[in-house]
Formats: structure tokens, C-alpha cells, sequence
């Protein structure tokens, strides 16, 4: 994801952000004035945001000054001009209980806020670090207006303020929330990426003119959804403003593809990935401990493969291990200088394609763009939306946020960087409750009565798709590598083999299984539903299908007497050697057109994985789960996490 969320404490403002946060993440020096500290550091004023500024007396844009971020977010929500009221009241002659009593904004709390970390894909920023003044200032300003459309959001359809007996009323701030804005240029390693943070005040105004807080849950709930949306809309701008486009890109196998701009290298993101590379071999490391850590019988304490989500907590901690220490801000300027020469240098891109970043992501821009139109299916993107929520969560069970997230991701995969109309991602969540969707709602208290806590299920079965089980078993000893089958004793690592160095056994992600979902259903609703329907399904797979790498694509049929036999927009099938080039050239397996034959070779080769995997644990005896450890799930769509970089992902995890 690209949006972060944690939670801001009285504490925490005093301790870190007012120390680090609002200096760029650098140290800032005792006793220096927060504007020549920013000044120091070489990094931009914070701005105010968000309509309940007017409430407050404050304005949009207007600089955050110390005092302001204090009484807010450090002394339990307070008053921005707390002081200043006080100080009027005791002047005029009011006691000290009602003067500090009239700079409160309703009853004191301990969570003054969340603090909310927006960054965009590392193409986007390469093109901010390594591009002319004019792309930097186009992309920042496309950054800000993308913030502000989230925060548009948040305060219109996600944030609510609870109140009465254990919080069974909410209710949507009517005046909205207020938002202090701090612009960061570089990561902990050094690296560009440009992000923001925006601490987000917990207080509201309720219609009787009482002041409340923020249902911080409601919050961390809709961070994927506010992700998804961000990065739909930067990427939008972005590409309207300078003439690109994106392409789905798969970082790592078997894991969802991102959308990046078309035409940046992928070396580039690989310059920029160092502290992704440590991470992704401490983790290596922590997996082969994982899969052959014994307890003192001699028995395995935890799986003998690796889950998604003990891969996710593993993950966790090699962030944790790998981080570095902060270093010390520089001007925006300098760091571009020494990026573009460290690019040069060390990248292994050539001189002129980083001289002329822009020139070439527009040159593959045209090329995408007069390929592939900007066609959004919406009974289309109904079944794989509901179809890729409804494999990825556990139980099969969602709410309207996940499908919500997963409707804007399915848009910007195929409008490419165009602008889409507004609503357009609620008529997919709309299409796909009414038409794919079971409501299967018990409410017992007021809350489960609406519609975003609606509980919904998929109305048809996939049986077809393997489940996930969660066995365990006894290995010889923590130098044994796992058994490929439960008959074959485990065989050693050499004394020269290292951990990791062996492939460590894996389910298939629920991303795999959450794609053949999609396009067995998808196949299933084509060969049932009337002719008009299927034409034009078609004609949107065929304009997706456009964008494919020309040697990944079927020939067309050489006897011109069989082209009516063929219909429209469906070409041959695809092999599995064509698949495995998709995988290396880093494109979208959900882009392409499948046929049932294609169906076959890819539910074959799932299968025969799941089957070999599944075996090897039912061989086992399985343990009660109270005894088992439960990691940190890692299906982003039912739990919110912080980003995972994985290999070759170009930001940094923990910043």
C-alpha cells in the first residue's frame, strides 16, 4: 500500500513529532524555533487542511506553528489558540478553571489524532528526483490535490463520531476534520521518495455544536480503500499533465501487480531498493529458522511451510532488523544533484535515458494509448471484483470497503492513467452486491445495521480452488531442510550451504487463487449470459488485451477461411512457457483474454502445486489451535499493514 496509518498520543507528539516529523525526519536541535529548524533542514512549512479549519479560525494553506501542533495533538486536544483564549478570559476576569475549560474542544483524550503517510509508486517519485523543475512541480502539485481528494473522502463518507451509551450513535462531522500537512523528500537510506504526512485531528463538531472524536477503527478500516484511491488519483494527474500512461507491472511472483508509469526502467527501482534488498535476504534468513525451529523433543513449533501470514510477520520483523538510523536533511536541490549522479553511476541505466526520463515514458505512453481505450466494463468489473474479495478474505466474508478498494484498483488497471468519471467505483460495488452478493448480516447492535458493517458473502461456490489448512509437523533437527514429499526423509544442507539458500516451501498467495477465481467465474457468466453480453466483454478483453507484450500474444489463425469460426476479440491458447515469460516481463496476468483451454493449463498448474502441498501437510498431525502461534494475516484487503517491501520494491518499510 501507499498510504500509512498509526495512531498519534499526547505523548508521542512531544517525544517524536515535534522532534523529527515536522524537521523532515531529521534531529531537530534543542531550543530552535520550529520555522528555522524547517529552514535548517531544508524542508517546506507544514500547511493547515480539511474544512473544519474555519470552525477553528484557521485557514487552508496557512503555515502550522508550534504552539498550534501542541494543543491539538500534545495537550489532549485542545484549542489551536488555546493560549490565546485563556489568556482573553483571564484578562477579562474569568477564573483560571474557566478560561483553561474554554480552550478545550470537548473532553480530553489520549489519541489526539492518526498520522496518515502518503506517498506515491516509485515511478512517479524517479520521475519527481530525476526530472526537470517542471515535472517536480506538476507532480508535487498532483501529490497535494490527490491528498486532498482523500481527505475529501475520509470526511464525507468514512470518519464518524460516536456518542451516547457505549458509543451506539455515529454520526459524520457536518463541519469536517482538521489536518496539519509536512512534505518529506528522502528515505532512511537516503534514497528519493517523496510522501507526507498528515496528522489528522481526532476532534470533530457534532450537529449540536458539541464537540467530539473520531472513530479511530472506522479509520484504520478504510486505510486500503483510501490507498487504492490515492493511488488512482496521483497516477491520474500525473499522466493527464504530462502525457503517460500506466502499465501493471509484477513485482514479485504469485503477489498482486502495481500500476507504474510506462516506460521508467525497472533498474531504476532497483537503484532505489536497497533497503528492500536487505530486508528481502534478512527474511530469507527468518524463514529457514521458521520452517526448522525445534522445541526441545525434537518437534517443529511452527509450520513446515511458510503461510502468508507468518511470511507477513516474518516480514515485519526483517523491516524491523534491517532499519537504519536516520540521517541528517538536505536541501530538495542538493538531493537531486546527488541522486541523478548516484543514478548514473549505479543504476546501470544509460546516461540519456535518465537525461530524457520523461521523453521515453511518453514515448510508451503513445504507444499504450493508441493501443488500449479507456473502456470500464461495469458488469465486468463486478465479477472480478466480487470474485478477487471473495477468495482473498478469510471465510469468504467481506464488507463494502473491501470491494470498494478492490473496485478502484480494478479502474486503474484499466483506465491506464486516465481520469475516470466520479462514482464510477461505487456503481462497480453496487453492481457487484446486487448481482454477485449475499448478504449475510446478523446485526445485534446499531452499528451492524449499516451499510459500510453489512456482512457479505459470494452467492456462487468455488469449490474448484483449493483450501488453505494450517498443519504441522516434526523435522529432524533445525539443519534439515523440509521433505518435498512426507515419504522422503529430509535431506541435509552441505556445510557450505547458508540459509536461504534452499527454496523454502510456500502455499500459493491467495492473490493466485484470488485471479483463478476471477477468471473461472468470468468464463462461466460468458458462456451463460445472452450474445449482446458476451460481445461486448469481449471488446473490453480485447482492448485489455492490446497492451500485452506482442510475443506473449497468440498468433492470429493462418487459414483465412476459419477467421469466422473465431469469435471476436478470443485468440489461441496460450502455453505455459508463455506464462512464464508474462511472469518475467512483469505484466498483468489478469489483463489477458483466458480461454477455457488457458483456463485449464492455469488451473492444472495451481492445482498440482496446491496438491503437492496439501499432501505434504496431511501427512501430519494436526495441532489444537490454541497451541499454535497466530501470525499477523496478510491479506491487506481484510487487515490493515504497513507497506511490505518486498524484492525490487523501490520505497522503504518502518519509515
Amino acid at each position: 500500500m501507499t498510504v500509512d496509518i498509526r495512531i498519534i498520543r499526547a505523548g508521542q507528539m512531544y517525544r517524536y513529532y515535534l522532534r523529527e516529523t515536522v524537521v523532515g525526519d531529521g534531529r531537530r536541535p534543542a531550543r530552535t524555533p520550529l520555522r528555522e529548524a524547517q529552514e535548517q533542514a531544508g524542508v517546506p512549512v507544514g500547511r493547515w487542511m480539511g474544512r473544519g479549519l474555519t470552525v477553528l479560525g484557521l485557514a487552508p494553506g496557512e503555515e502550522v506553528t508550534e504552539a498550534q501542533l501542541r494543543n491539538l495533538f500534545g495537550e489532549r486536544g485542545r484549542h489551536p489558540y488555546a493560549d490565546r483564549i485563556e489568556a482573553d478570559l483571564l484578562a477579562k476576569g474569568a477564573s483560571p478553571k474557566k478560561a483553561f475549560k474554554a480552550g478545550g474542544l470537548g473532553r480530553r483524550v489520549t489519541v489526539t489524532g492518526v498520522d496518515f503517510v502518503f506517498r506515491p509508486q516509485p515511478t512517479i517519485y524517479l520521475l519527481w528526483a530525476l526530472g526537470d523543475e517542471e515535472t517536480r512541480r506538476v507532480i508535487e502539485a498532483a501529490h497535494e490535490r490527490a491528498i486532498e481528494r482523500v481527505l475529501e473522502w475520509i470526511e464525507d463518507e468514512v470518519a464518524v463520531i460516536r456518542y451516547g451509551k457505549d458509543g451506539i450513535y455515529r454520526v459524520r462531522p457536518p463541519g469536517g476534520l482538521v489536518a496539519a500537512r509536512f512534505r518529506h523528500y528522502e528515505a532512511r537510506s537516503g534514497m528519493p521518495l517523496l510522501h507526507d504526512h498528515l496528522l489528522l485531528s481526532v476532534k470533530g463538531r457534532r450537529l449540536d455544536g458539541k464537540w467530539g472524536s473520531i472513530h479511530t477503527t472506522a479509520l484504520h478500516e478504510n486505510t486500503v480503500a483510501a490507498s487504492a484511491l490515492y493511488n488512482e488519483l496521483v497516477a491520474a494527474e500525473v499522466c493527464e499533465a504530462l502525457g503517460l500512461a500506466t502499465e501493471p507491472r509484477t513485482v514479485t511472483p504469485g503477489r498482486r501487480p502495481v500500476m507504474e508509469i510506462a516506460g521508467v526502467p525497472h533498474e531504476l527501482i532497483r537503484w532505489t531498493s536497497r533497503r528492500s534488498d536487505q530486508i528481502a535476504a534478512c527474511l530469507e534468513d527468518l524463514e529457514h529458522e521458521y520452517v526448522t525451529a525445534v522445541d526441545d523433543d525434537g518437534e517443529l513449533k511452527f509450520l513446515p511451510v511458510v503461510s502468508e501470514r507468518a511470511r507477513a510477520k516474518l516480514n515485519q520483523m526483517a523491516a524491523r532488523k534491517t532499519r537504519p538510523p536516520k540521517q541528517k536533511t538536505r536541501p530538495l536541490a542538493q538531493l537531486r544533484a546527488w541522486w541523478k549522479t548516484s543514478a548514473i553511476l549505479t543504476s546501470g541505466v544509460a546516461v540519456d535515458v535518465i537525461n530524457s526520463l520523461l521523453e521515453y515514458a511518453r514515448a510508451a505512453a503513445a504507444a499504450i494509448r493508441a493501443r488500449v481505450a479507456a473502456v470500464v466494463d461495469v458488469a465486468l468489473a463486478a465479477v472480478d471484483v466480487a470474485a478477487t474479495v471473495f477468495v482473498m478474505n478469510e471465510g469468504g466474508r467481506f464488507h463494502r470497503r473491501h470491494l470498494l478498494a478492490e473496485a478502484r484498483r480494478h479502474l486503474a488497471l484499466v483506465l491506464r492513467g486516465r481520469r475516470r468519471d466520479p462514482g464510477l467505483d461505487d456503481q462497480i460495488v453496487a453492481a457487484a452486491i446486487s448481482t454477485h452478493c449475499l448478504d449475510i448480516s446478523e446485526p445485534k447492535t446499531v452499528r451492524g445495521l449499516e451499510a459500510d458493517y453489512r456482512l457479505y458473502t459470494a452467492r456462487w461456490a468455488l469449490s474448484d480452488l483449493p483450501a488453505r489448512r494450517r498443519p504441522s509437523t516434526p523435522v529432524s533437527g533445525p539443519d534439515r531442510q523440509p521433505p518435498a514429499d512426507p515419504g522422503e526423509p529430509a535431506a541435509p544442507r552441505s556445510p557450505d550451504q547458508k540459509a536461504g539458500e534452499w527454496e523454502i516451501p510456500r502455499l500459493p498467495s491467495q492473490y493466485e487463487r484470488a485471479a483463478l477465481a476471477g477468471a473461472v467465474v468470468r468464463e462461466k457468466l460468458r458462456t451463460t449470459t445472452a450474445t449482446a453480453m458476451r460481445g461486448r466483454a469481449y471488446d473490453v478483453v480485447a482492448h485489455q488485451q492490446a497492451a500485452m507484450p506482442e510475443q506473449l500474444l497468440a498468433p492470429e489463425p493462418a487459414d483465412p477461411e476459419h477467421d469466422d469460426q473465431q469469435e471476436p476479440g478470443r485468440r489461441e491458447a496460450m502455453n505455459l512457457k508463455a506464462l512464464r515469460a508474462l511472469r518475467e516481463s512483469r505484466t498483468d496476468v489478469e489483463a489477458l483474454d483466458l480461454t477455457a483451454e488457458r483456463l485449464r493449463h492455469l488451473k492444472d498448474a495451481f492445482t498440482e502445486a496446491a496438491d503437492r502441498a496439501h499432501t505434504t501437510m496431511n501427512r501430519y498431525a494436526r495441532r489444537d489451535d490454541a497451541e499454535m502461534p497466530h501470525p499477523v494475516r496478510e491479506d491487506d484487503q481484510q487487515a490493515h499493514r504497513p507497506q511490505q517491501p518486498g524484492p525490487h520494491r523501490g520505497r522503504d518499510a518502518g519509515h
